[in-house]
């Protein structure tokens, strides 16, 4: 299947009038009124392109998006960690119940937080159980985020700055700081949104004995041909970089990386599997039709039918959802009618989801605003992107996804 070929709506089974409404809706309501700087949709049914539409300008000022634009995908940099760490499992290094200590023995004793902080030492108790793979993969590791900021164990995380990208740890430095502090819960209690997937990029590391970003390059984006995807930007590409922003209270939204001066231009201390990836539409497309067909993509198998069908259920324990679980205070999804598999979310129940979709349909976003979704059932799959966080200040993605499923004929 060529995965750049295009089709007509019609076609591929979509209204003509109603896919078209959606370009004018996110005009209207969010460019427009600038609430974002851009918008670029791709929507694509068995792979082949139906609706690929580009809004907006680029930088200040500046030239509007088209298919060539680079973004940065911040957390959907986490499916490519989690297949990537599955391969690995398929070749028979390491599995889904090895305790991360035996390959990251930093980790070994950590304790659960009970009490101190803020000054005062850090009292720790045992964990129930150790931490193994699968709650990296599915944020049940007791691992959190500093930007949680909700006590003494992500003030932590801010005070170490361990979380810098371009501070003073690499990933080795960075698994040996955080095997320094408590988790907020035993592995497998709980769920909370966390630097988890960043601990998997680590692991990948530790048991191919590449760095993450040539293994990512070797194993998925040369065989993908997913040619404007990686940790940095080269020099002979950066003019293709947007700008990004961000939201300030009483502001609106203001700069917060230029793409002619990017961050994204200078190779990260950091190589974050959890958030660090830029790329294009285009490429993402290429990945999320690859997981459509079950882990092949124009003769490149990247990762077996069988271990995909794994990674898409839901791995909550007791098959609950994340409404349920969660003890998040931010998460790129929902949470009623959600479960969390390795690496993905995915849809579990339509219904409390309350907007339009399919059982098995599976999904990330990242802080920027991007979006994607696989849906094996209706052969569907989206890739949206734009340039502002945080990402849950608007209901975009749920208002696209409603609008894209209303499209069908």
């Amino acid at each position: 299947m060529d995965s750049t070929a295009f089709a007509t709506a019609t076609e591929s089974g979509f209204n003509t009038d109603r896919l078209a409404r959606i370009d004018a809706f996110v005009k209207a309501r969010y460019l427009d009124s600038g609430k974002l700087p851009n918008a670029q949709l791709l929507i694509a049914r068995d792979g082949r392109i139906a609706h690929f539409s580009h809004q907006g300008a680029a930088r200040e000022g500046g030239a509007a998006v088209d298919e060539t634009s680079i973004y940065r995908i911040a957390s959907m940099t986490k499916p490519v960690t989690s297949i990537a760490f599955m391969q690995l499992v398929e070749g028979g290094s390491v599995a889904l119940d090895t305790p991360v200590h035996h390959v990251l023995p930093e980790f070994k004793g950590l304790g659960v937080y009970n009490g101190g902080g803020g000054g005062v030492p850090f009292v720790t108790k045992p964990t129930a159980e150790p931490m193994r793979m699968i709650d990296l993969l599915r944020h049940t590791s007791g691992l959190t985020y500093g930007f949680q900021n909700r006590g003494n164990v992500d003030a932590a995380y801010r005070e170490g700055r361990i979380e810098n990208w371009h501070g003073h740890l690499d990933l080795d430095g960075f698994v040996a700081a955080l095997g320094k502090l408590p988790l907020e819960f035993s592995p497998g209690e709980a769920w909370n949104y966390s630097v988890s997937t960043d601990v998997l990029g680590a692991v990948v590391e530790r048991v191919s004995g590449q760095k993450l970003d040539a293994y990512f390059e070797q194993h998925v984006f040369a065989p993908l041909s997913m040619h404007d995807t990686g940790f940095m930007v080269p020099e002979d590409k950066v003019d293709r970089l947007t700008d990004c922003y961000t939201f300030k209270g009483g502001e609106g939204r203001v700069v917060y990386d230029r793409g002619a001066e990017s961050a994204w231009s200078r190779k990260p201390t950091l190589l974050s599997g959890g958030g660090g990836l830029v790329s294009t539409s285009l490429d993402y497309h290429r990945f999320c039709t690859m997981l459509l067909n079950g882990g092949t993509l124009d003769g490149a198998r990247i990762i077996g039918r069988k271990t995909l069908d794994l990674m898409v259920m839901n791995h909550l324990p007791g098959g609950k959802d994340l409404s349920a679980l969660s003890r998040s205070l931010f998460s790129e999804t929902q949470s009623a009618g959600t479960g969390f598999g390795l690496g993905f979310a995915m849809n579990i129940d339509v219904a409390r989801s309350m907007i339009p979709g399919s059982v098995g349909e599976f999904y990330w976003g990242g802080m920027f605003s991007t979006a994607f979704f696989v849906d094996p059932v209706e052969r569907i799959t989206m890739v949206f992107m734009t340039q502002l966080s945080p990402s849950g200040l608007y209901p975009i993605r749920r208002e696209l996804k409603t609008m894209i499923y209303s499209a069908l004929a």
